[in-house]
């Protein structure tokens, strides 16, 4: 799997926006793949998100978060060197988002999505994509906005409109942890529990939360492969 200095290090990037950042996760995916960085802005709506990017990044005046819909960024058109955004399209409408990120991004710079698909994926990455498709249903039973992942195809067919330039696209994939080390089950047990709780009242979705988790031990775990599509901005 190549590392983040292989697919970043041919860009010239000093400010940088991650949209849709979290807990600025993939901040450190950037850091470590792009060179001289002035400044990382990670765009977040969530209370809590910015309560633990803020943590995180206490010792780095350089990375910063701003309290932001991605739908409607609050910069001027061509603020950005780089835009990137990253497991986070199927929480959001992703045209309006990208179409955004593409206006608050400067002609000539890059924009970076980052998402699993669902499609094609080994038997043990499945367990992974089905997880996540049943953690989506239970926010939405609890009004929580939160689709099933995109296919590969899906994914590239969002960013067609871009019309980016040069776009390049790797799909990360790692097999080599054991998928049956116990340890998986050990991380997972708290967010079944979580999951199973916010069920209530929706026995179909407890259900099949207690089939997945024997899926886990009778199958295995492999976290679902990553496409990561890169262009520039005409």
């Amino acid at each position: 799997m190549p590392e983040p200095k292989e697919i970043l290090g041919h860009i010239s990037a000093h400010r940088i926006l991650d949209v849709a950042t979290g807990g600025g996760g993939f901040i450190h995916f950037l850091l470590d793949g792009l060179g001289d960085v002035a400044e990382i802005v990670g765009v977040d709506n969530n209370e809590r998100a910015e309560t633990g990017f803020k943590e995180t990044f206490k010792e780095n005046p350089n990375v910063h978060f701003q309290r932001m819909d991605a739908h409607h960024l609050d910069f001027p058109d061509s603020s950005f060197d780089l835009v990137s955004i990253s497991n986070s399209l199927h929480h959001l409408d992703p045209r309006p988002v990208l179409s955004e990120m593409q206006r608050v991004l400067r002609p000539g710079g890059h924009i970076l999505v980052s998402e699993m698909f669902c499609d094609n994926q080994t038997e043990t990455q499945m367990t992974h994509v089905l997880l996540h498709h049943w953690w989506a249903a239970v926010d939405r039973v609890n009004g929580v906005l939160h689709r099933e992942t995109h296919t590969r195809q899906q994914l590239l067919d969002l960013v067609a409109p871009l019309e980016l330039t040069g776009l390049t696209t790797y799909d990360l994939c790692d097999l080599s942890e054991n998928p049956h080390d116990p340890a998986i089950m050990q991380e997972l047990a708290p967010v079944f529990e979580r999951y199973i709780q916010r069920a209530d009242g929706h026995p179909e979705l407890q259900a099949r939360g207690t089939e997945l988790r024997q899926r886990v031990e009778k199958v295995g775990f492999h976290s679902a492969t990553t496409l990561v599509v890169i262009g520039r901005k005409a």
